[in-house]
C-alpha cells in the first residue's frame, strides 16, 4: 500500500495501519490507525491492558505482530497512591518495546533503509521526555558514576595495599620473636 506524501510523490511505508484494540467501555474499541506516527489520543480514568496490531505491507511478508501495553490512565503519587490531584494534567507511562527482524525481506529491508526511524528529538518536553539531550545527560551521569567509582577502587586498593604490607610487617615480627 501507498500513502500521498506532499508534491505528488507516492512513498511506501513497512507498516500499512495500526489496530488498537482499548477496553470494552469505550464507544468502538477497536481502533484503526492508518497514518504515521499511529497514535491514537483518547481520554479517561483507570488503567487496562492495550492490545496494539502493526500490520506490514503485503509485499513484505511479514506477519501481523500484536504488543501489549498496560495503559494507565491516572497519576500514581511517589508512594505509589493514586493521586487525585491535578486532574487536567497528562498522565505519562512510558514502556519501551523493540521489534527485531532477524531475516527480513529484501523488499522489507529496503523500505526499512529508504524510510528510517525519525530518531530522538534534540531536547525533551513536557510530553516526550526522550531526547538526544536527555542521552547526552544520562551518558554524563553514567561517566561522572564510573569515575566515582574508579576513584573509591584506587582508595581502597591503596588501603588494601597499606593493610596488607602492615599485616606482612606483623608476621616477621611474630615469626623473629617466635625464633
Amino acid at each position: 500500500m501507498s500513502n500521498k506524501r506532499t508534491k505528488g510523490v507516492t512513498v511506501v511505508r513497512p507498516i500499512v495501519y495500526v489496530t488498537f484494540k482499548l477496553h470494552e467501555t469505550y464507544a468502538n474499541p477497536q481502533r484503526v490507525v492508518e497514518h504515521p506516527p499511529f497514535e491514537l489520543t483518547e481520554t479517561g480514568w483507570g488503567e487496562f491492558e492495550l492490545t496494539i496490531k502493526l500490520q506490514f505491507v503485503p509485499e513484505s511478508g511479514e506477519k501481523p505482530v500484536t504488543l501489549y501495553h498496560n495503559l494507565r490512565l491516572h497519576p500514581y503519587e511517589e508512594d505509589g497512591s493514586i493521586s487525585t490531584a491535578n486532574k487536567n494534567k497528562p498522565v505519562q507511562s512510558f514502556q519501551y518495546d523493540e521489534l527485531v527482524f532477524t531475516e527480513p525481506t529484501e523488499y522489507l529491508h529496503q523500505l526499512f533503509l529508504q524510510h528510517p526511524s525519525a530518531g530522538l528529538q534534540p531536547r525533551s518536553t513536557p510530553t516526550n521526555p526522550y531526547s538526544v539531550q536527555a542521552e547526552v545527560d544520562e551518558i554524563r551521569k553514567i561517566e561522572e558514576a564510573t569515575k566515582k567509582v574508579q576513584e573509591q577502587l584506587t582508595i581502597y586498593k591503596n588501603k588494601l595495599e597499606k593493610t596488607t604490607k602492615e599485616l606482612d610487617e606483623v608476621k616477621a615480627e611474630l615469626e623473629r620473636v617466635k625464633k
